[in-house]
């Protein structure tokens, strides 16, 4: 993959995830239909139900950019087979069924007229079709019919809407790349959007990696996204799941960049359109905070240094100090190899007092209490990139 075609994503850090279907109706989780042993001619009848009278992609794609999100990705199916855009080759889809609306064009057109970055999710798994739960092994006829329905619609989503940024596969387990044709698949929507990032869930590496629910750095230079909920549990709209304290997911945006990943926050919309009041409370807490420290997380570089408060990005000769454990008036970066030229707060621009002692600098004077409640970030301007001293008993 060239540079320049992940610099778009290498710069973005934080970006929207959005499931989005029938399980918001019952509103328990986008697993609900398989948890719940709902026979498929019972599940199907949903698609009568479905009318997202509310629905308003405009409105979607501004509570992102009010987050500070730089991308967005809707589930266009997910694993009960339901399709959101208009498909030849299903009429289980929202444009033929009750809703009437290709839900997928409208969501892309949304985001390209506000020039936010666009994808779309995929499942390649099926749960109404018997041969996916049968296998290419005990059924190839049946398969591969199946296949030639997953193929098309891959096809089709990548041919219909313009411009996509990002092609999100889900649900290849338990088979292999082999049986699904994933370098086959891939190859077709690389010509159809030369510019697209695939992840890596069709069985092959592809573009980035996608860490579900827990932050993994991958290896310098390689892409990667961490796919988190709001609520602790579920994707899809589900009543009752505790949403997740704003305090951890931004420190959990901040994890993610100091590795040189991104955080892809998911919310779960209900069935009429409408995002749930928690999560739109929860995105202009983070924005509120992105408003003001988004400099220390869009296109962050990895820091070697060292500290027990907290961690750190880097950008250039500049490295953010991002305290999440406040511990009163003073802070201690360890394995500093560089001179240090300036010290301030991030957000108010005010001075801190700062001494270097071997490879340690101490930032002393500080307020007796966390300036701010998520998240305080101090900077530190050095003379050079930050270069990384290994601690040493001497």
């Amino acid at each position: 993959m060239s540079v320049e075609r992940g610099e778009w994503f290498r710069e973005a850090r934080f970006g929207m995830f959005i499931h989005w279907g029938l399980y918001s109706i019952l509103g328990r989780g986008e697993w609900v239909m398989y948890l719940e042993h709902i026979p498929v001619e019972e599940y199907s009848k949903l698609s009568e139900k479905f009318k997202p009278t509310r629905f308003n992609p405009d409105e979607w794609v501004s509570y992102a950019k009010e987050a500070g999100m730089r991308y967005m990705v809707l589930t266009s199916r997910h694993h009960d087979g339901f399709s959101l855009f208009d498909s030849k080759v299903s009429d289980y889809t929202a444009p033929k069924t009750a809703a009437g609306r290709d839900l997928v064009a409208e969501f892309v057109e949304a985001c390209h007229k506000a020039g936010m970055r666009v994808g779309l999710y995929y499942s390649l798994l099926d749960w109404r079709w018997p041969a996916y739960w049968n296998g290419p092994k005990r059924d190839p006829e049946g398969w591969s019919k199946f296949l030639e329905y997953v193929h098309t619609q891959v096809e089709e989503i990548c041919s219909n809407y313009g411009k996509l940024d990002v092609l999100w596969y889900d649900g290849a387990w338990p088979y292999k790349a082999e049986d699904w044709k994933s370098a086959e698949l891939n190859a077709k929507v690389r010509k159809l959007q030369p510019e697209i990032l695939i992840n890596n869930r069709s069985g092959l590496p592809e573009d980035f990696d996608t860490p579900e629910q827990h932050v993994s750095f991958s290896p310098p230079g390689r892409l990667w996204e961490s796919c988190m909920t709001t609520t602790e549990y579920f994707w899809g709209y589900c009543r009752g799941d505790p949403w997740r304290p704003t305090k951890r997911l931004i420190q959990t945006l901040v994890t993610c960049a100091s590795g040189e990943g991104n955080l892809l926050l998911n919310v779960g919309p209900k069935a009429d359109g409408t995002f749930p009041a928690g999560a739109i409370r929860i995105l202009r807490e983070i924005g509120s905070w992105m408003r003001v420290n988004g400099e220390s997380i869009y296109g962050s570089e990895r820091c070697p240094f060292s500290t027990s408060v907290g961690t750190f990005t880097a950008k250039g000769n500049k490295v953010y100090v991002h305290v999440f454990r406040w511990p009163g008036r003073e802070v201690c970066v360890a394995g500093v190899g560089n001179d240090v030229k300036d010290a301030y707060m991030l957000a108010t621009g005010e001075y801190v007092k700062f001494s270097k002692t071997g490879s340690r600098v101490f930032l002393r004077g500080l307020p007796a209490r966390a300036p701010d409640p998520y998240d305080t970030v101090i900077v530190l301007e050095l003379d050079d990139k930050p270069r990384g001293l290994t601690f040493k008993v001497e």
